[in-house]
């Protein structure tokens, strides 16, 4: 029955995985409602290391050694700290949340030419060609988005997070993979702790509209973003080939694409729909494609 279990949540897991990332950039457009995009970042994650502390003084893992201390710090500025900073700044420059997903969503074509090389992983012609078709999906999905805002801060801060998720995931899978994910997590957030301090305190006001609206906001993503996807996505990784973990990104543009649509009546076409049936076809054939 445990075996049952563990296999359908094996399968389920993927896709809870991007339907909550997805929700990270909806959720982050109303923090940005009351507080500037480093300082709202702060807060977050102070209330998330106080309940990762609190995870960690019950269940006591077991803690890494200086090394692993040394490799938590760079994957947590990175997957954390770069790809938060990105993707909030965006959305604060009045990107579109569906917007603000394209350039991380192009994440799986760079993963699987770094993974190639770094990690040692053959990526298939069948899984290239899923590659380059979902690169085509998130395309047609966001063909309509408005480049309102100062969209040069915008695209600048959306690459940096393309550069920070996608290094950092692959650095997670060569160091981090011995690393008890309580313990590392903690570790990830303090760094990430400290960069959106500095950062907030060098850039940005400090002030913070404390509404049920921002408090709502930055509850969910703590607790369902950065413990439950985190956690969700560290799974992954250790459980799955890199370039399989990466495809599932494609999927994200999409659904953010139809959370904001519902939410903040962002653009959704005939076309944006064609692409998100394409980026799911896109993640089939990567995730199937033996080498």
């Amino acid at each position: 029955m445990n075996r049952h279990a563990e296999h359908l949540a094996g399968r389920a897991a993927p896709a809870v995985f991007v339907v909550l990332w997805s929700t990270g950039f909806i959720g982050t457009k109303y923090a940005l409602a009351g507080a500037e995009p480093l300082t709202y970042l702060s807060i977050r994650m102070v209330a998330v290391v106080a309940l990762m502390a609190v995870i960690a003084a019950i269940a006591r893992p077991r803690w890494p050694n200086l090394a692993g201390v040394g490799h938590s710090v760079v994957a947590g500025l990175l997957v954390h700290g770069v790809y938060l900073a990105g993707t909030s700044i965006a959305i604060a420059h009045s990107v579109p949340a569906g917007l603000s997903a394209l350039i991380p969503g192009l994440q799986p074509i760079l993963t699987s030419t770094l993974a190639n090389r770094w990690l040692g992983e053959r990526v298939t012609p069948l899984q290239w060609l899923g590659l380059g078709l979902g690169l085509g999906g998130t395309l047609l999905i966001l063909h309509s988005r408005s480049l309102t805002g100062d969209i040069g801060w915008g695209w600048l801060a959306s690459a940096c997070a393309l550069i920070g998720i996608t290094i950092g995931t692959l650095y997670q899978k060569r160091f981090c993979t011995g690393i008890d994910w309580r313990a590392g997590n903690i570790i990830q957030f303090l760094a990430a702790l400290g960069l959106f301090a500095v950062g907030a305190a060098l850039f940005e006001t400090r002030v913070v509209t404390w509404t049920t609206e921002f408090v709502l906001a930055v509850g969910w993503l703590v607790v369902v973003l950065s413990i439950g996807s985190i956690g969700l996505l560290y799974w992954l990784i250790r459980h799955s080939a890199a370039t399989s973990v990466a495809s599932l990104f494609y999927l994200v543009p999409g659904v953010t694409a139809l959370m904001a649509y519902v939410l903040f009546g962002e653009t959704l076409d005939a076309v944006s729909i064609l692409g998100m049936a394409v980026c799911a076809a896109a993640v089939f054939l990567v995730n199937r494609a033996k080498a």
